[in-house]
């Protein structure tokens, strides 16, 4: 059952959690400084691009990749997609995106990072700097305050329990994340609005923050509105255990993307609201037992794919207009490991999915999976820095200057020039 975030409950966290909380879900966003929308997810934990994104046609692949390996043809095969590649058969809503031209794919990327500890590959992605713990502020908010209009407070919005590395520096952004506190009473609720009213800030601040929590709500509720419905007319063609069995996986791997997803659509489609979004998700750290076409990868996959799906849902026609990038801190090993999962490599796949993509596209200057071709003997090769397609993205759809992005957005980053192309002219 889908929680309903009342404001009652969002209050009740705002008070256990003092007014460091309301101050950090403000909610002004007057004067947008353009119509585009951007929202970047990181997967961390090192998402398997082998096994996402798996080069079916490659010859090594599949000696490589062993029990996990996936079929070109039959159950279970990868979705097909241009040249040697396919996408893992968990991602439905992409590949439908991909025959849009909604999704492009990118494959052997890397950030300049090259050791394998997941704290500092997350701090350099995040960073964009080239090296961990170079900088204390993120690349998304730096971009944030180059934006051409220098309109930038509280153009952003991070989605989770803590406002991410990449989404830090001297832009205002808002926050918003979920709550299991208990919801307050009206009466409750009428004495902490009273108390609060005898400080202008507090009170300013607690008007934002039951806005912001308003329109998470309104998302959710629509979204539990269509899910009611979807379940009543499962009923007709599925067995009561067929329907309770499929509503329990969806909870359990599906929920912790697809809650989160809808908020995001909420705050990016207002007119008024963040033109760039920002979440994370985890559990990506598949070292043992990482399943093929079906397993612990496929279900979080398959959540994913679902949050992804929500998201372009809960923006309604805002999508047009909205490049969601999809990435991780590294890649794993390119063959399997003794407990049938992959270790922590270097080449990686990403996504670039929305309205505003030119997509339909497998964007990979594919170094092969021969053992001559991996790096150290080991790793997918890369060989597209992806701060290339960040500065695409920036200069291209949000219209970051190209000056900046060398200089400010990702230091000493002349020789990763903008990628063109990435969106639809």
């Amino acid at each position: 059952m889908n929680q309903n975030y009342s404001r009652r409950s969002f209050i009740g966290t705002s008070l256990f959690a003092g007014a460091s909380t309301l101050m950090a879900s403000r909610l002004a966003f007057a004067n947008a400084p353009t119509d585009a929308r951007f929202v970047f997810v990181m997967l961390r934990g090192a998402l398997d691009g082998l096994s996402a994104v798996p080069p079916v046609g490659d010859p090594g692949y599949a000696t490589l990749r062993g029990q996990i390996a996936l079929a070109k043809s039959g159950e279970g095969a990868a979705l097909a997609l241009e040249g040697p590649f396919g996408l893992h058969p968990a991602l439905k809503f992409l590949h439908e995106s991909y025959a849009a031209k909604e999704l492009a794919v990118l494959h052997a990327v890397a950030s300049p990072y090259r050791e394998r500890s997941h704290f500092d590959a997350q701090n350099v992605l995040e960073s964009g700097d080239l090296r961990p713990h170079g900088s204390t502020s993120g690349w998304i908010n730096r971009a944030l305050t180059a934006l051409p209009s220098g309109k930038s407070r509280e153009a952003g919005v991070a989605l989770g329990a803590n406002v991410p590395l990449a989404m830090r520096g001297p832009a205002e952004v808002a926050s918003w994340s979920p709550t299991k506190i208990a919801a307050l009473d009206e009466a409750t609720l009428a004495r902490i609005t009273d108390l609060y009213a005898r400080d202008p800030l507090l009170s300013q601040r607690l008007a934002e923050a039951l806005e912001s929590d308003a329109i998470a709500n309104e998302a959710q509720t629509a979204a539990d509105t269509q899910s009611q419905d979807a379940a009543m007319a499962m009923t007709d063609t599925k067995s009561d255990t067929v329907v309770e069995r499929d509503a329990k996986e969806k909870r359990n791997y599906n929920a912790r993307y697809t809650e989160v997803a809808r908020a995001a659509g909420g705050f990016l489609k207002r007119d008024d609201g963040p033109r760039v979004a920002m979440f994370d998700t985890t559990g990506w750290d598949t070292h043992a037992n990482e399943g093929g076409a079906q397993g612990q990868l496929a279900l979080r996959l398959r959540g994913l794919d679902a949050a992804m799906a929500t998201l372009k849902d809960s923006l309604g026609p805002v999508w047009r207009n909205t490049v969601v990038l999809v990435a991780t801190e590294f890649g794993r090993t390119a063959a399997i490991n003794g407990t049938r999962g992959t270790d922590h490599g270097t080449g990686a796949a990403a996504f670039l999915l929305g309205g505003a993509v030119a997509g339909g596209r497998v964007l990979a200057d594919w170094p092969g999976l021969a053992p001559s071709n991996l790096l150290d003997n080991r790793d997918l090769k890369p060989t597209r820095d992806l701060r290339t397609v960040m500065k695409g993205v920036l200069r291209d759809h949000l219209g970051v200057p190209a000056a900046a992005l060398e200089t400010k957005v990702f230091p000493d980053s002349a020789p990763a020039r903008p990628m063109d192309g990435l969106i639809r002219g």
